[in-house]
């Protein structure tokens, strides 16, 4: 579909552009199948046929966020096993039920998660759970854009089944990607782990893990291997073509010198960290040494909603209270975290701002909510005070797939909700 905004404030977030946060007034910003074909004054440049021209009314537009670690197919476990420590939530609670899960399961539960990212402004997600086919089907039928990320451990999946579906999902749908994983270094045997650093030397490709969650996880791994889980991982060449981890709480300064070198990305998980008492990761330190940084929800067993607003104000709160600073990690740089640096992480390049040529990825933030008045920063405002209340429309792919409360998708929300309900209730 060919579809016009029109009377729009345009956030771009260029990368290359000095005022990386200044806000376009007056806009206009065209779409042309999936992709944006003009941004900029309006009455700019031959206008095409428009399928449809929406008045956005003085709201702003601005590139969808990208949830840039998640286990979407844990919605089943929401507020299910919380109040827990990390360990004993995770294998008293979690593997055990998931050890009951059916392929099917993962389709209907993943759609649920999709509908909470497109109320959130979430337009992509990084999802890191097991039977990725299914994973792969929810998302093209909702039209939504899923990176998949390989969940290697001694318990679930091979090499074989990594590389195996390395080769099928990233020829599979344009909306569909596949990067080389694994669950972490406590998880995972040294054998397993050699190879996934030799598959990502095959692949030239970049792997992302579970890195430095806890603190006993650090202490630990230093036990079996003299090393931190940054520092050991890379001395297995885990990192010859970049990647990173997800977490990454407890961090030294050997830790960070591995991210500085090999271009790694940390995709910090506020709400999770706190929920489990992991700690908050020194994400102001990070910025200060140009370490890419992207925001994730993490799954919705350890969160437990996937809400992009939330993350992205605990991101800065933390960090104030963690560095003692109200001026730490201001919000246009966790408005950049939470859009060009999942962007990065995630390798979608073609969405990561708003820009001639690039995916048309993109929300609409209604402005006239309480919330959001007066506009005195428009940023300050998304970070600080915005809520999933103020996400007016979600486009994927050049589909308008969220709109003023409903799913233009296909999804029948009564169906998602009522076979959510059916597998938690046979598997208890």
């Amino acid at each position: 579909m060919n579809i016009r905004f029109y009377n729009a404030r345009v956030l771009p977030l260029s990368q290359h552009k000095v005022a990386g946060t200044q806000i376009l007034e007056n806009c206009e910003l065209w779409v042309e199948g999936n992709r944006i074909s003009y941004v900029g004054v309006e009455g700019g440049g031959a206008c095409p046929l428009w399928d449809r021209e929406i008045d956005a009314k003085g709201n702003l537009i601005l590139p969808g966020f990208k949830n840039a670690h998640t286990h979407s197919a844990m919605t089943f476990l929401r507020s299910y096993a919380d109040d827990l420590p990390l360990s004993h939530w995770l294998v008293r609670q979690v593997f055990p039920m998931e050890a009951k899960l059916q392929a099917d399961d993962i389709y209907w539960l993943s759609k649920l998660a999709i509908m909470e990212y497109l109320t959130s402004g979430i337009t992509s997600n990084f999802d890191m759970y097991f039977h990725p086919e299914m994973i792969a089907r929810a998302s093209v039928e909702c039209g939504f854009r899923t990176v998949m990320v390989s969940s290697l451990n001694d318990f679930v999946s091979s090499l074989e089944e990594v590389e195996r579906n390395y080769q099928t999902y990233n020829d599979y749908h344009e909306l569909i990607h596949y990067t080389l994983g694994f669950h972490a270094e406590y998880t995972t045997c040294e054998e397993n782990l050699k190879g996934i650093a030799m598959l990502a030397k095959k692949y030239h490709a970049p792997v992302y893990a579970h890195i430095s969650e806890t603190k006993a996880e650090v202490e630990q791994c230093i036990g079996r291997h003299g090393a931190t889980p940054p520092v050991y991982l890379d001395a297995l060449g885990m990192f010859a073509y970049g990647g990173g981890g997800y977490h990454c709480v407890h961090m030294t300064p050997e830790d960070f010198s591995v991210f500085q070198k090999r271009g790694l990305t940390a995709v910090t998980n506020p709400g999770s960290n706190t929920k489990l008492a992991s700690g908050i990761a020194p994400v102001a330190e990070m910025i200060d040494r140009g370490i890419n940084l992207a925001i994730g929800t993490d799954g919705p067993a350890s969160n437990n909603c996937l809400d992009m607003f939330r993350e992205m104000f605990l991101v800065t709160g933390l960090a104030k209270l963690r560095e003692n600073n109200a001026a730490a990690v201001p919000a246009d740089e966790v408005l950049k975290m939470a859009v060009g640096g999942g962007a990065r992480a995630m390798g979608l390049y073609d969405c990561d701002c708003l820009e001639k040529g690039k995916m048309a990825d993109l929300v609409m933030i209604d402005l006239q909510q309480p919330n959001m008045q007066p506009l005195n920063d428009i940023v300050k405002n998304l970070v600080y005070s915005g809520s999933k209340q103020n996400v007016k429309l979600t486009m994927v792919n050049g589909r308008v797939l969220y709109e003023d409360g409903r799913f233009l998708n296909g999804i029948e929300p009564e169906e998602v909700y009522k076979n959510a309900n059916n597998i938690i209730a046979r598997i208890k």
